[in-house]
Order: C-alpha cells, then structure tokens, then sequence
C-alpha cells in the first residue's frame, strides 16, 4: 500500500494595500515636499497679501489701486503679449513647415542650424541686443541711411511696444518652433505622401495634415511663451524709460522704491489670470479633441 503524502505550498498574503499607499507616499513626499515649500506655498502667499492690508484684514484696495495706477500698464502688457503671440505663432509655423516639407536639403540644414541661435541667449542680452540695433543711432537706422533708403533726421527710434514685440519674438521664436518641428517630424509621413500624390501643395499639407495634428504642442509653446513674456523683467527696464510698460517693470518698481507688496502683488494677480484664461482655453480644446477622436 502506498502512501502519497501531498505538499501544500503556503499561501502568500496579499500585500495590504495600507502598506502600498504608504510606500508610495514616502517615495513621493521629497517632491511634494518641495513643490508645497517651493511652489505652493510662496503663490500662496502672494495671492494673500494681495487682498490683505496692513492690519491683516480682509480687503480688495489692492486691487482697486493696482488697475487705477497701472491700469495702462496692464492694457499695454496685454496688447504687446497678444502682438508678440501672433508673430511667434506666424513665423514658427512658417519656420516649421519648411523643416518638415522643405525640398532644398542645404537650405532646410542652414534654416535648422540658424534658428535655433537666440535659444542660448539670455533675456537681458537679447534686451541690450535690441537696444544696440533698434535706437535711433542703432544698427537698423545705420544700415538705412547709409544705403540711401531713408534719411538722417527720418531716423526713429523703436524703443518702444514695437521693441518690444520684435525682442520677445526673436527670443520665443526658436522654442516653440523647436516644439513644433518636432511634432511635425513624428506625424506619419504617408498621409503627406498621400495629399502630394493627390496633388496637394506644401501649404495645404502644413495647414490641412500636419497643423491641425501639431496644434497641441503649438499650444503648449505658446501658452510657456506667455509665460516667459509675463516674467521677464530685463528687457522692458533696458527697452522702455517712460510709461506705460509691463507689468513686470511697475511690479519691481512698487517693491524697490514703496516697499509695496500688496499692490505689487496685486499686479501679479492680472499676470495668473492672464495665463490662467489661457490655460483654460488650451485645456478646454484639448479635452473636446480627445473627445471627438
């Protein structure tokens, strides 16, 4: 008679999902940490102090006074950002389609090596830049008039909202086109063979097929642009002497000469809504492709 003796293998207990959620906290807690430390908590109390007064009570002064002393700033802040954003969005498309459906090989490695330039230039060189070539005496006025084409005492200045523009364009162009090119490039090269076998042209195969695929990204380039333009303070103290500038200027101006935080902080209140309205929309076209796909 034989025995058969049966070995049964212990059954391994389910790890508790208590002992996962709280692994998974302490590997996550050094980056929340520094993003509460960091991020959250100095917005925080900015947004505070903007509706705070001396006393600590509750109040909107700060917002009141802010739009009424620098009211034109905001509207100027605004107009050049939009002006700036409608160039970038312009040439980076332009710049873009010809990397990507551009049939002269020399041309499309000069324009890909050349673009890219201002991208390792910082803001507060690219300001001095602009001032050396956009001046009355600059380089642009030079060039001018020593070719014949316009006169000594024609010469003007565009220190002003044009420099502006022209700067942040010049500075932003290279990033989001970047961006762009390269979603363009990872988009699937036979539906651009298809519409060119159909005979479709290169501006209907960049603005029907690869646009509408690269709009995302274009947007995220644009709305980092926003950013950027909101944040900078070199360019518009070394561009601009008078009023009205941007935000940015009257934001260090408050600080450093009234030791106003609560208005200067109030002006950064217009600067997230700014890009939070951009956001915003970015997110909502986003959410209604995903959904229509």
């Amino acid at each position: 008679m034989t025995t058969s003796s049966s070995t049964t293998t212990p059954a391994i207990a389910p790890r508790k999902p208590f002992l996962q959620s709280a692994l998974g906290t302490l590997l996550v807690l050094p980056a929340l940490t520094a993003i509460a430390l960091l991020y959250a908590l100095p917005l925080a109390r900015s947004l505070i102090t903007a509706f705070r007064d001396s006393d600590g009570d509750w109040t909107s002064e700060h917002i009141a006074r802010a739009f009424s002393l620098y009211g034109r700033d905001v509207l100027f802040s605004i107009g050049v950002v939009s002006a700036s954003l409608t160039l970038i969005t312009l040439v980076s498309i332009a710049i873009a389609g010809y990397l990507v459906l551009g049939t002269t090989p020399w041309a499309v490695r000069m324009l890909r090596w050349l673009y890219r330039w201002p991208l390792f230039i910082p803001f507060v060189v690219s300001g001095q830049l602009a001032r050396s070539f956009l001046s009355t005496n600059g380089m642009m006025n030079g060039v001018l008039v020593e070719s014949g084409l316009m006169a000594a005492d024609s010469a003007q200045s565009f220190l002003d909202w044009r420099g502006l523009v022209l700067t942040f364009a010049w500075k932003q162009i290279p990033f989001v086109t970047l961006l762009l090119a390269g979603a363009m490039a990872a988009i699937d090269r036979s539906h651009i063979e298809a519409a060119r076998n159909l005979g479709a042209g290169r501006l209907r195969c960049l603005f029907n097929i690869l646009l509408p695929q690269a709009a995302p990204t274009l947007w995220v380039g644009l709305i980092l642009s926003l950013v950027a333009m909101l944040s900078v303070l070199s360019v518009p103290l070394m561009l601009i002497a008078g009023n009205p500038t941007m935000m940015t200027s009257m934001m260090a101006h408050r600080i450093t000469y009234y030791g106003d935080y609560g208005i200067a902080n109030a002006l950064g209140l217009f600067s997230y809504a700014l890009t939070a309205i951009t956001a915003w929309v970015y997110l909502r076209l986003t959410l209604r492709r995903e959904a229509t796909v």
